[in-house]
């Protein structure tokens, strides 16, 4: 049986397809019918947020007089390359709904990624004639720093969620009723590289303590087994032993983590946990669960030198994403190998002193 986190979170991805494809031509509908059996729906919720504000776009700054589900086809075949080039930079800086919002390069790729994709599905079905959009360059990305704790760090903040040191007086008033369980989450996420979606998806049945294992649905909707150490079984069964002691808890919640209100935590509450206690540990590094993730990859990989290992264990459907996120420790370890070769006279000392020991026979050094 599907977990039922997943069954909603679904469900609110094509309520809001469907709110957004109400704003937009009709033609924009039969693509997202077109690439139902290819995406997920938190995928296609991503490409109906870029599409809208490329038809936004279209209106303020070339079709001006026209609302969104007004354009056409012709009108989209007719656009030229340096149109879709004001598009990019329009991204840089652009106000919705009253806000105005800025897109890094990653941001403003998957934005141009999306109509992209749009004008490649209607070129492929005949809707149009020429396909403007296969002609505009996609951003140039530089490689994201990989931001993660230390071993000092990651033990402090441990220490921190533990005790409370550092928290104002009226955090410390809610430590006091969220420590169990913001430890066991710390601890789940150092522990074991679940991403905060897996997180808040689990429900307490997911957990096997007979094999310390747990199951999580990861991206693309598989199901997989994820197994953690003994640190981390520790403060899992407390907090399920103080859950269980919540007087109103309602007995239909499934949630492995719930709020104060006995609901199932959002993502926006753990980052914002995450960044509570992790400003008091490294100031100057704006940790998120993600960077905790990175943090488990990292020592994973050091500790095993196995960079397939890593991806499986971190869910990466390709390696090479694993290895752009670790390529520094693989530095650390070619670094180590290179001062482990010693040149002139230190070398010459060594042979020197190993002149006078006794050397294996050819037989002996084969075996």
């Amino acid at each position: 049986m599907r977990n039922d986190y997943y069954v909603k979170r679904d469900e609110n991805c094509r309520k809001t397809v469907d709110e957004i494809l109400n704003e937009l031509p009709s033609f924009a509908s039969d693509y997202f019918i077109g690439i139902e059996n290819v995406t997920s729906p938190l995928t296609r919720k991503n490409y109906a947020y870029d599409l809208r504000i490329f038809f936004r776009f279209l209106c303020e700054k070339l079709f001006r007089g026209k609302k969104p589900n007004e354009i056409t086809l012709e009108d989209l075949e007719n656009l030229r390359t340096d149109d879709l080039e004001r598009y990019s930079g329009y991204l840089s800086s652009y106000e919705i709904n009253g806000k105005r919002e800025y897109c890094k390069e990653h941001a403003k790729a998957r934005k141009i990624a999306s109509v992209r994709s749009f004008y490649k599905y209607l070129f492929n079905r005949d809707r149009i004639n020429t396909n403007v959009a296969a002609k505009l360059s996609m951003p140039k990305l530089h490689e994201k720093e990989i931001i993660r704790l230390e071993d000092g760090e990651l033990s402090s903040l441990l220490s921190v969620v533990e005790n409370g040191e550092g928290l104002t007086p009226r955090q410390k008033a809610a430590h006091q009723k969220t420590k169990i369980r913001d430890v066991a989450m710390i601890t789940l996420f150092l522990g074991t590289g679940i991403r905060i979606s897996e997180l808040v998806g689990l429900n307490v049945e997911d957990i096997d303590f007979s094999v310390n294992g747990f199951r999580v649905t990861r991206k693309g909707g598989n199901r997989v087994i994820l197994y953690f150490s003994d640190q981390v079984k520790t403060p899992l069964l407390e907090w399920i032993s103080a859950r269980a002691k919540r007087p109103n808890l309602p007995k239909t919640e499934s949630a492995l983590f719930v709020s104060e209100k006995d609901r199932r935590i959002t993502v926006r509450a753990v980052e914002n946990l995450v960044k509570k206690y992790s400003q008091i540990v490294t100031p100057l590094k704006k940790i998120t669960p993600h960077k905790l993730r990175s943090t488990f990859g990292t020592n994973l990989y050091r500790q095993t030198g196995d960079i397939y290992v890593v991806a499986d264990v971190l869910g990466h459907s390709d390696v090479n994403t694993t290895k752009r996120h670790y390529a520094a420790i693989s530095d650390d370890i070619r670094r180590a190998a290179a001062n482990s070769v010693f040149l002139g006279n230190q070398k010459n000392n060594e042979a020197q002193e190993t002149a006078n020991l006794p050397h294996l026979t050819e037989n002996e050094e084969n075996e």
